[in-house]
């Protein structure tokens, strides 16, 4: 670090699986500092390239002792913190499969998954998904070993103490870049239970290479050691994984913030590379103008000006000495922007794109450099990357070398090349359905202009394969953070009971209950709602009523991937979620489309979000699954009146 000579993705691309990287690492500079772990007193310990690859080794010999096989999976539940990062090295190592799932994962889609990829070992972090896997292990004869992560690695590392370092060596040696590395089920508040995306050595390499070679020119100009990266993105996740590869890749010393926590540990660590999602870099904008706000009208007026000061400053093609002036007497305005990530970035990566244009602009003006940089689980986490000297605000830039992106009429951007994922697990068809003779049908909206730099609009499918739902396309809108304005079918509503407009709609019976053909079309109306995977249950209350209501309740694991990608904070407790504003507004939405299916006497216009779901051992749910009517009735008498009193207070 600090030579501007050759890319280290060079050197990457030619290796034959990612457990590679310890070891080359380690031979190359055993003392280098390469990662950082928070220690027990407020600061950092340092790990260095030695001290890791003996910390994978120890591992990777218990699994092998452990009878994990080559091309065994091993499923890690687990949060983003360095226990994950060794475990994940040592399964690599000995040419086992990694299938990361996230600690905020229900108990449902754990429980699938480790049904669907039939584990030979399992490492679980929390008593309640460990009981959940270890349940499960009755009936899967191969998962021999379910470890829970909190004392689960001393175990593993006891199992191997007496094994020679060579078992390992030669898993290593056999791994080829084809070989499956990682099957990764993205969460998605469009699917329930996404497809397994099955991703080999080659394809990770080669994209974190392709992303250490964009930003290389700016990495390089920092001095030997400077570079270290605070990673702020979930390591189960596409986009945490492919950032921590890259830095890997590009020997940058990496600490982990798990979702929530970087405002408290980033003036501690004080990275010089920030890997986050442009939710972060909205927030702070947001906190930075919040506090002008509250300071004064004439500080607000400051910061308005300089932030234009800095728009124009990035967007200028000639930075001359009356433009370097103009924006340097706003410097100090500035500055509190750059020490809200520690006051030492030097380049600020967007993982999945998303900023705006201005914003991009703003922050290039401020002096932190952001390049964004998009791809999906498909694309091994990245198929365009902004550079240096080669971007353009508001896009995730040009397509990495080695891939094409065409645009479909339809307005769907494809994908081609080298890097791209092997196949869903066990789903050739879905595999199959992914790809337009060769082209990778990314299931994202988006653009090229005619410089080729790709911008990003939305999503059409939560996955590359076909809609799940024949003819339906889900439209995944991300929600900007900070306060808005409610507009449209939800104003005037109160929050915790949104009132729902009803459609003009065919006349049939009366309100005096659900009766006959009545109680068909209430049944379809709760299935329509819970087709959607943020629903759990619904019931549907009519008999006795002036009109209909609903009591609604979310799927858990939903209810916490909703929270994460709309930049809610991590202390946000469920119910507080479930009461969210721009979350109501989904589900009020989702309401007034089930509405159209059913007689006006039938739509629900009221309705209440219980972020608890209702289940047997309350007593509201039989053992068959079909909620107890009259239980949840009695259970929230008080809830159901509330929806009443609501509706007569805003006539």
């Amino acid at each position: 670090m600090g030579e501007a000579g050759v890319s280290p993705g060079v050197r990457a691309r030619e290796l034959s699986g990612l457990g590679d990287l310890v070891y080359e690492a380690a031979n190359a500079d055993a003392h280098a500092e390469t990662f950082s772990v928070p220690s027990s007193e407020p600061g950092w310990d340092r790990r260095t390239a030695g001290a890791f690859a003996t910390d994978v080794t120890g591992i990777a010999k218990g699994l092998v002792a452990a009878g994990v096989s080559e091309g065994d999976r091993v499923v890690v539940v687990s949060g983003t913190h360095h226990d994950w990062v060794t475990l994940a090295f040592a399964v690599w190592s000995v040419r086992a499969v990694l299938v990361p799932l996230s600690t905020s994962a229900s108990v449902e889609r754990v429980t699938h998954v480790v049904r669907e990829t039939r584990p030979t070992a399992a490492v679980v972090e929390g008593g309640r998904l460990l009981a959940a896997v270890a349940a499960v292990q009755r009936e899967l004869p191969d998962l021999g070993r379910v470890w829970p992560l909190e004392e689960g690695l001393e175990e593993v590392v006891r199992l191997g103490q007496y094994m020679d370092a060579t078992a390992v060596r030669f898993r290593r040696d056999a791994t080829m870049p084809e070989d499956a590395a990682v099957v990764l089920y993205p969460m998605s508040t469009a699917s329930r239970r996404m497809r397994g995306v099955v991703l080999s050595h080659g394809a990770l390499l080669s994209a974190a290479a392709g992303v250490v070679d964009r930003m290389w020119p700016r990495l390089s100009e920092l001095g030997p050691g400077r570079a270290s990266a605070l990673v702020d993105l979930p390591l189960s996740e596409i986009s945490g994984l492919a950032s921590l590869l890259a830095c890997v890749v590009g020997r940058v010393r990496v600490g982990l913030s798990a979702p929530g926590s970087l405002p408290r540990l980033v003036k501690s660590f004080r990275p010089t590379v920030l890997v986050c999602s442009a939710g972060l870099l909205e927030r702070a904008y947001e906190v930075e103008r919040v506090r002008a706000h509250s300071t004064g009208w004439d500080s607000l007026g400051t910061f308005n000006a300089a932030a234009e000061a800095a728009v124009q400053f990035d967007r200028a093609p000639k930075k001359g000495a009356w433009r370097k002036l103009s924006r340097s007497m706003y410097d100090w305005s500035f500055a509190k922007v750059r020490e809200l990530f520690g006051n030492r970035v030097h380049l600020a990566v967007c993982w999945g794109g998303g900023l705006s244009e201005r914003l991009d602009h703003f922050y290039n003006g401020v002096g932190l450099q952001v390049m964004q940089v998009f791809g999906t689980p498909e694309t091994a986490g990245v198929f365009a990357a902004n550079a240096q000297g080669d971007r353009s605000a508001g896009s995730v830039g040009r397509a990495m070398p080695g891939r094409e992106v065409w645009v479909s009429r339809e307005g769907e951007i494809h994908v081609r090349g080298g890097g791209l994922f092997s196949g869903y697990w066990a789903d050739g068809e879905a595999s199959g359905s992914a790809f337009r003779e060769d082209w990778l049908a990314t299931g994202v909206a988006g653009e090229v202009d005619g410089g080729g730099f790709v911008r990003v609009s939305g999503r059409l499918r939560p996955q590359a394969a076909v809609a799940e739902v024949p003819g339906r396309f889900v439209v995944a809108r991300r929600v900007e953070s900070g306060p808005s304005e409610v507009t449209g079918p939800l104003e005037g509503a109160v929050v915790g009971a949104p009132v729902v407009p009803v459609a003009d709609g065919p006349e049939a019976g009366s309100a005096d209950g659900a009766a006959g053909g009545d109680a068909a079309l209430v049944a379809e109306f709760e299935a329509r709602l819970r087709a959607h995977p943020l629903i759990s249950q619904v019931l549907v209350i009519v008999e006795g009523r002036p009109f209909a209501s609903a009591l609604v309740t979310l799927v858990r694991d939903q209810l916490e991937y909703w929270r994460l990608v709309n930049g809610r904070p991590l202390s946000m407790a469920p119910e507080e979620i479930a009461g969210d504003r721009e979350l109501l507004r989904e589900v009020q939405g989702l309401v007034y489309e089930a509405n159209r299916s059913v007689p006006r006497h039938l739509a629900v216009r009221s309705f209440h979000v219980l972020a608890e779901e209702f289940t047997v051992q309350s007593g509201l749910v039989a053992p068959s699954g079909e909620l107890r009517r009259e239980a949840v009735l009695r259970a929230f008498s008080e809830e159901i009146d509330g929806l009443y009193r609501v509706r007569r207070d805003q006539r």
